[in-house]
């Protein structure tokens, strides 16, 4: 990660989703690195918002556009002319797709045509990372890792608007961007990135285990747990937004047309094996950093969540020299230290968040391969 101050200073990059918690957490990497940032959302959807602690309105170039509005959209690339886009923008909890769950479709999947489609106008060099989930993959409940060359699918709306979002951006590629042609019809290099659940300071979503922790400790009440045997593959927020920068890098670095091919394609970023872990574990690790019980309350009546996913990561680890750095136990630690000395002093937000991108990619560093 040595290079990444190198290579994004001075850059303009078109975040979408940029008050969203991942969102903020990128944003304020970027910014850290020198970058220009170009922030496109709505407004914060919890109270508080990471994109408020952190003071972020007044230190991008803040614009509040529904990516569903195709034409404002376009407007906007026109108008900013980005070097790279990241696009994290997206309907992204389970449990609120059955409820709404043609705004789930529209987001997910036709707002990120729209943001495809505004990149397919610009005339000049692009690189475009386009952010799905895990959860885009057909699962079947398998104990086998789910590589990059594995089925789409989705039970549950928002995974169904992931997967038919995977094959859109597939098709955007093979359609407009394909590598063959690059440099000759078209300047823009579109890859896609597939995270599993990411953990971190800032999250205050609901229906989100982690927030819904720290709420119950916070308010000295029982953490009530719905699927305590579910397995997820965990991992801090910042080890799949590093491997976007990578990702990043790489499509502009991509030197041969075989290794254009080979990047303007799917990643998995997932932890280790060793964080593949049931919530119970996660939920046993966050109060064990800060006091705290919980509850076995799953039910027979919730709706339906998968039990068991895994990501294999071995093609990030290969083509990108990318590799998780923090291991669960780091992950958990690191999050919950952000919510206590958030809490014991709201204003120390931006010094943690910083502070934890900074210890961070010193870590990368002892480990880099």
């Amino acid at each position: 990660m040595s290079d990444f101050e190198e290579h994004y200073r001075g850059k303009r990059i078109l975040l979408t989703g940029h008050t969203g918690f991942k969102g903020a957490w990128m944003a304020e990497w970027l910014l850290s690195l020198g970058a220009i940032v170009i922030g496109v959302s709505l407004l914060p959807n919890t109270t508080p918002s990471l994109f408020n602690q952190l003071r972020l309105k007044r230190r991008v170039e803040h614009h509040i556009v529904d990516i569903r509005d195709a034409d404002s959209m376009a407007k906007l690339v026109a108008e900013t002319q980005p070097d790279k886009v990241f696009h994290l923008a997206a309907q992204p909890l389970v449990r609120q797709s059955y409820e709404t769950p043609v705004e789930t479709f529209e987001a997910n999947v036709m707002g990120t045509i729209h943001v495809l489609e505004a990149i397919r106008r610009l005339e000049k060099q692009c690189e475009a990372v386009m952010i799905t989930t895990d959860k885009c993959y057909e699962n079947l409940e398998r104990t086998q890792p789910y590589a990059e060359s594995d089925p789409m699918g989705g039970h549950d709306p928002y995974s169904a608007s992931k997967g038919a979002t995977e094959l859109a951006i597939s098709s955007y590629r093979r359609s407009f961007f394909p590598p063959e042609e690059y440099g000759r019809k078209h300047g823009v290099s579109v890859a896609s990135a597939r995270a599993g659940n990411v953990i971190g300071g800032g999250d205050w979503a609901d229906d989100r285990i982690v927030p819904d922790c720290i709420r119950a400790i916070a308010k000295d009440e029982p953490i009530h747990v719905r699927n305590p045997n579910a397995t997820r593959p965990w991992q801090h927020v910042l080890e799949p937004l590093g491997g976007y920068l990578k990702l990043g890098i790489e499509l502009e670095q991509a030197d041969t047309l075989e290794h254009r091919q080979q990047v303007c394609s799917g990643f998995n970023f997932g932890p280790d094996p060793e964080s593949n872990r049931p919530v119970r574990d996660l939920v046993e690790k966050v109060v064990a950093c800060w006091k705290g019980e919980w509850k076995d309350s799953s039910g027979g009546d919730a709706p339906h969540e998968a039990k068991l996913l895994n990501l294999a990561i071995g093609k990030a680890e290969r083509l990108l020299n990318w590799k998780p750095v923090w291991d669960f136990d780091e992950g958990v630690a690191h999050t919950v230290e952000w919510y206590r000395m958030a809490h014991e002093d709201p204003s120390s937000a931006s010094d943690v968040t910083q502070g934890h991108i900074a210890a961070y990619t010193q870590a990368y560093h002892r480990n880099e391969v």
